[in-house]
């Protein structure tokens, strides 16, 4: 199995392609009996990032811009008005706070900067128009990236989130196309694709990835690998589930993190020249988050996120130094 590594980190470094059955043999690999294939992967897939993506690391912030009472049933989301939990709930915030938070994470180094509002998507003209003179503010008083993620959304919605400063669309595809009916039903998987398509007409770059355990088989997880190649999005972050009391998932057990850095390698392997992003819930991996540093991950969601708690913007930059990346 070690030659395999070896000829498909070859293979990928000479321009070639990693096939939905060669990434399906790394699943199987016993990284339990054989401590050095995880070693040997995760070096494989650290010495594909500097290939195709340099030593440069990028850090993104998000702001719970609007929260609660959102009607679609994401069994994992505690701001889903279908489940009891302790979220907070509010209306979307005003410019001049989005401005102060966005002013303060770029003081502290973070590269982007995104509004997050609950909610099925952006049908309503009004808020549209709310959050484009937000946009439009947030430009005209900071140099910070702007992203956006409001849910599912049409091509004319992007194309007036794209005017008004915005440069990159967050909308996650969550899981593989199988699994998707298992962890949500008010919407399907291909609302989802239709909705990064529509970004994407809008020339807005796209970040799209997912969350691991969400009671999904392993194949699942390389299946959304290859959507999201077939997407040709722009990064992938990677969340790992962390269960929120009240929600149907309150009682799941966290993946492995062993599994979780052989799944992360695998997709380096899948996407060499993509960002592959730490997002929520990594903060579980412990003292092995710093191997995914290691084995493909090259950019990171950090400070507070949604409705948990991350890591802070100084930290991350001093590790990702610390480890060699360039973090300007």
């Amino acid at each position: 199995m070690k030659n395999f590594v070896l000829e498909l980190k070859n293979k990928i470094l000479n321009n070639g392609y990693i096939t939905k059955d060669e990434a399906f043999k790394l699943l199987d690999l016993d990284i339990e009996k054989d401590k050095e294939i995880i070693t040997l992967l995760l070096e494989s897939a650290n010495e594909i990032r500097k290939h195709f993506c340099g030593e440069n690391f990028d850090l993104c912030t998000i702001m719970n811009a609007k929260s609660g009472k959102c009607s679609e049933n994401c069994r994992y989301c505690a701001q889903s008005a279908h489940f009891k939990t302790a979220a907070p709930v509010y209306p979307l915030v005003s410019a001049e706070e989005a401005i102060h938070l966005a002013k303060h994470v770029e003081e502290e180094g973070a590269h982007k900067f995104s509004l997050v509002t609950s909610g099925r998507g952006l049908s309503d003209s009004g808020e549209i128009d709310k959050l484009v003179e937000i946009y439009k503010s947030l430009k005209e008083n900071t140099n910070i990236k702007l992203c956006a993620s409001h849910g599912l959304l049409t091509e004319e919605a992007a194309i007036k989130l794209k005017k008004a400063g915005v440069l990159t669309y967050h909308h996650n595809l969550e899981t593989s196309r199988d699994f998707y009916n298992d962890i949500c039903t008010t919407h399907s998987f291909q609302d989802r694709v239709d909705t990064i398509k529509a970004a994407k007409k809008a020339r807005l770059k796209i970040c799209s990835g997912g969350i691991f355990g969400l009671g999904e088989t392993p194949i699942d997880r390389i299946n959304m690998a290859f959507e999201l190649k077939e997407l040709e999005v722009d990064s992938v972050p990677l969340n790992f589930l962390t269960p929120i009391p009240g929600t149907p998932m309150e009682t799941y057990t966290p993946v492995n993190p062993m599994e979780i850095l052989k799944t992360i390698a695998i997709y380096r392997f899948i996407l060499p020249n993509i960002d592959i992003r730490y997002a929520g819930g990594r903060l579980q991996l412990g003292e092995l988050q710093v191997d995914g540093f290691k084995g493909g991950i090259n950019s990171a969601l950090t400070g507070n996120f949604l409705t948990t708690t991350g890591s802070t913007i100084a930290s991350d930059i001093a590790l990702a130094k610390e480890l060699g990346f360039n973090v300007k």
